[in-house]
């Protein structure tokens, strides 16, 4: 009898600390919701171009005459001034060319010989009254200007054969700077071929030069902000090469063609940076540049996390407090956003009170005493 007891008493403690715990454990504590209420603000969107920072104008310095780089005087990251000597070429003569201005040489000789005997001729005949003063003064035309084209074409001979005319201050052998700035590239080195620039080829570039103290931005934004962009507008430009610094930009164009990239329609744009003498920035630095296209001031906004969206319509709304943590809700009309604070048209005034649905804080309330503990204390 004694150990039915004990089990009956045993079974009874069980149950009741079964039914405390199950009261514990699904006990739902009641929740208090926080509000906020509208302000006035200011919002700025801002969108991140990356693109490169270049010089404002490169200049490829090309040789007069086909030849073989004999002498480079330079190297990449020098300073030239204008008109100093880069490098030096000797000429390969082409031996057509040759021949064609021998060809030349050799009939202007022979128009010379003929040019003389006509105004020696024309002379004593003038000096015999059998002609006029102007057939006499034009063979002695005919014969100065046969002169000069022979000269013209002994000199034509003389180029092609070392690349300059004897006594000229000046010979086409030599490649000079033709601005000054700093060699960003010498694509040739000794012995490399090169082409002189004509009606069916570029000519080859002898060097690269560019000024670096006249640098710009240049990037890319997206046909869906394009218009709203501005010349003159300021940038913020950012450099990978030298992250402590920021550097201001003014925009100086946006292209009127977009082209297409990985599906989306791009626009090229480009600002002037403004540089400090202290620091030194190299051609092709990757950069990004932040640009404000909407900026509007003292509007009425809410906290973005405060939106809520109909799951159907994807509607926008809020939940306004008309009572002590009783809310209804409302549909608004937002603006503009920058990712944290967005802007009311119209759904809510300054004094509603919005309900913070995200943040929740539960009530802390005192738990009951239990049957369980009750009778442990009998």
């Amino acid at each position: 009898m004694k150990t039915k007891n004990i089990l009956i008493v045993l079974l009874i403690l069980g149950l009741l600390f079964a039914i405390a715990y199950f009261v514990r454990t699904n006990s739902t504590p009641s929740i208090q919701y926080d509000t906020s209420t509208p302000f006035i603000s200011s919002i700025q969107k801002t969108s991140v171009v990356t693109g490169t920072v270049i010089p404002e104008d490169e200049v490829d310095i090309k040789p007069q005459l086909n030849g073989i780089i004999d002498n480079i005087l330079v190297e990449e990251g020098d300073i030239v001034e204008n008109g100093q000597l880069i490098a030096i070429i000797k000429v390969v003569p082409d031996e057509r060319s040759v021949y064609a201005a021998r060809a030349q040489v050799t009939a202007a000789k022979l128009t010379v010989e003929n040019g003389d005997r006509q105004f020696k001729r024309a002379k004593e005949l003038f000096q015999k009254d059998i002609i006029s003063q102007q057939d006499y003064e034009d063979a002695e035309l005919s014969f100065n200007s046969a002169k000069e084209n022979l000269l013209a074409a002994e000199n034509d001979l003389e180029i092609l054969r070392k690349g300059s005319v004897a006594g000229s201050s000046t010979a086409n052998t030599n490649i000079r700077a033709t601005v000054s700035g700093t060699i960003l590239e010498i694509p040739v080195k000794l012995g490399d071929q090169v082409i002189a620039a004509n009606n069916f080829n570029e000519g080859t570039s002898v060097a690269i030069i560019a000024d670096l103290n006249k640098m710009i931005f240049e990037g890319q934004v997206d046909e869906a902000e394009v218009d709203k962009l501005e010349i003159g507008q300021s940038l913020i430009v950012n450099m990978a090469a030298i992250p402590e610094k920021e550097f201001d930009a003014k925009l100086k164009f946006v292209a009127p063609k977009g082209t297409e990239q990985g599906g989306a329609v791009q626009f090229k744009i480009e600002a002037d940076l403004i540089l400090d003498e202290d620091t030194f920035i190299r051609a092709g630095y990757s950069a990004n540049g932040s640009l404000v296209v909407e900026d509007k001031q003292e509007i009425m906004v809410i906290a973005e996390a405060l939106l809520q969206f109909d799951r159907r319509t994807q509607q926008p709304y809020v939940e306004v407090e008309v009572s002590d943590q009783n809310f209804e809700r409302r549909d608004i009309t937002i603006g503009l956003s920058d990712g944290i604070k967005v802007e009311i048209l119209s759904g809510v005034s300054m004094e509603d009170k919005i309900k913070i649905w995200n943040k929740t804080e539960p009530i802390k309330i005192e738990p009951e005493e239990s049957a369980f503990d009750q009778f442990r204390e009998d």
